[in-house]
């Protein structure tokens, strides 16, 4: 039997970055797997971290985690929830990671005393991850998205890389997909193709020839300036598609479709399979259009400033209330804001509030007066990762007394660390991919909202920590009347807390934002939102 021949997809970017390559790339993806081909995604970044883990969330929003514990991209989260596939270590290269693994296998004698250069050794290390992907996911299609815009010395070697996989792979097994901005001019009331024509030449100076020119705009440009972009970039006239802002995001796919995307991808990659069966797609998207409530939550955080950081967490909310039927209505709410005397006009209009991740000292108090303002009033509470631990500090400070409750990661020498470092963590002194990462196990305690919620006796769910819950302070919290509703399947871990009530008030140490799907929200996400408007029908 013949081997099963990988068809290779590449989005690369022109103009400006953030032109939305990710989204294109996810509902490429989406659009295959509704035409019955296995998809698997990655994502290229030329920045020299060896990861996205020890960057600041409010310069590179989220850091999205995979289920064997890779930090990633936060496209990476758009690429999951679009295409419903979990990706894995092969999904994201950064140039750091690139040269960090060249370097140790020179170091280890790999190339016997040959001189180390960009071409062959990056270039061969960045083909690695693209059929490494190919070859552990069994994927007919591999979409890459690269990074960075076309033109960036940074992005080079990834597009060299690419091209060279072109060559190898062949033109019929590849195809290039470029987006670009049209930038629309007030002034004369027209849409501009020039910024497209020159991006396009900067990527064909690179051997690379686009199949498809993909133009980001905020409305239609018109037939002329497709038919200008075409006849100059060297495309057929049906391979200029535009990519419209649309009011939901996953209406993408759809206005994709509508330009015939997946027709002229399979076209181009001579794929044989069936039409695009979007049903399933096209009745979530019914399930958004019939949403007649909405809902406030907020989210009290210490990176609010770029709502990026929070990204699945966002994500997630929203999907929670596509089958909720409402709209939720986001309050970003800065922590460091949040004190006795200001809760109440900042959060009173709120129907439940969320705390997220995060790492510092910096606006912890205010989550814990957040936290403390749920409870007393009855709001429902969701704490995730940091928001957790949160809820425990601020349980314990209340319901024990300890007016020193803290985390070990904020006060080194308290007394009472109810939170404290993992001991497998405490002889770490690297911060770079030596937290808990990945997907660990979870037993579910029955009769709580948590088993309520999942409707399972344990449950699989994505890390990213230092700190856990301190054993030490298991029996007084619990008599105290603090439930702890999920721990590791040795019991040695508390993976979940939750406070005893009318009111969903659940903290849990893992992060289940990555794992919601605009298709099937997460449980508690969803039972977080539904208690919200419960709390809202009730009390307000």
């Amino acid at each position: 039997m013949a081997e099963k021949q990988t068809k290779f997809i590449f989005v690369t970017g022109g103009v400006v970055s953030g032109l939305g390559k990710g989204i294109t790339a996810a509902s490429l993806g989406r659009l295959l797997k509704c035409r019955g081909l296995k998809v698997a995604s990655q994502k290229l970044d030329p920045y020299v971290n060896v990861d996205p883990g020890t960057m600041s969330p409010l310069q590179h929003g989220e850091v999205f985690v995979t289920d064997d514990g890779t930090e990633t991209d936060l496209d990476l989260g758009h690429y999951e929830r679009f295409i419903d596939e979990n990706l894995n270590k092969y999904s994201n290269l950064t140039t750091g990671k690139v040269y960090w693994n060249v370097l140790n296998k020179e170091r280890q004698g790999a190339y016997l005393g040959q001189t180390v250069q960009i071409i062959p050794h990056i270039t061969n290390e960045i083909k690695s991850y693209i059929y490494n992907l190919a070859s552990s996911t069994e994927a007919d299609v591999v979409i890459t998205e690269i990074g960075g815009t076309t033109g960036d010395i940074e992005s080079q070697p990834f597009l060299e890389a690419i091209r060279q996989v072109g060559l190898e792979q062949g033109r019929d097994n590849c195809c290039y997909i470029h987006v670009v901005l049209v930038p629309y001019i007030s002034g004369s009331d027209e849409y501009k193709s020039k910024p497209a024509q020159h991006s396009c030449k900067e990527l064909q100076g690179m051997g690379i020839a686009p199949n498809i020119i993909v133009l980001r705009a905020d409305g239609p440009v018109g037939n002329d300036i497709k038919r200008k972009i075409s006849m100059f970039c060297n495309v057929r006239p049906d391979c200029v598609i535009e990519n419209l802002t649309v009011p939901v995001l996953y209406e993408a796919p759809l206005m994709l479709e509508r330009s015939h995307l997946s027709d002229i991808v399979c076209r181009e990659l001579h794929l044989d399979c069936p039409p695009c069966d979007l049903t399933d797609w096209n009745e979530m998207l019914a399930r958004i259009a019939a949403r007649r409530r909405s809902v406030n939550i907020a989210i009290v955080g210490k990176y609010t400033r770029l709502h990026d950081a929070y990204l699945s967490v966002m994500e997630s909310l929203y999907h929670a209330g596509y089958e909720t039927g409402a709209v939720v209505h986001i309050k970003w709410v800065e922590a460091e804001e949040v004190n006795p005397y200001t809760a109440d006009d900042i959060l009173r209009e709120c129907d439940g509030i969320l705390v997220p991740g995060g790492f510092g000292d910096r606006g912890i108090e205010g989550m814990v007066h957040a936290a403390h303002y749920a409870r007393t009033q009855g709001k429902p509470y969701f704490g995730i990762c940091l928001g957790m631990q949160i809820a425990v500090i601020e349980y314990a400070r209340s319901m024990l007394g300890y007016a020193d409750a803290n985390s070990s990661e904020f006060d080194p020498v308290g007394a009472h660390s109810v939170i404290d470092l993992m001991p497998d963590q405490k002889a770490l002194d690297e911060k770079g991919g030596t937290m808990r990462l990945g997907r660990y196990p979870c037993v579910i305690m029955p009769g709580t909202r948590m088993a309520q919620a999942y409707g399972a006796e344990e449950v699989s769910e994505r890390h990213r920590h230092r700190y856990e819950f301190n054993n030490e302070y298991r029996t007084a919290l619990r008599e105290a009347g603090l439930v702890l509703a999920g721990t590791s399947p040795d019991g040695r871990l508390v993976e979940a807390v939750e406070v005893p009530g009318k009111r969903f008030y659940v903290g849990v140490q893992y992060h289940p934002e990555f794992k919601s799907r605009p298709n099937r929200a997460h449980p508690l996400f969803r039972a977080f939102v539904a208690d919200a408007l419960r709390y809202q029908d009730e009390d307000k």
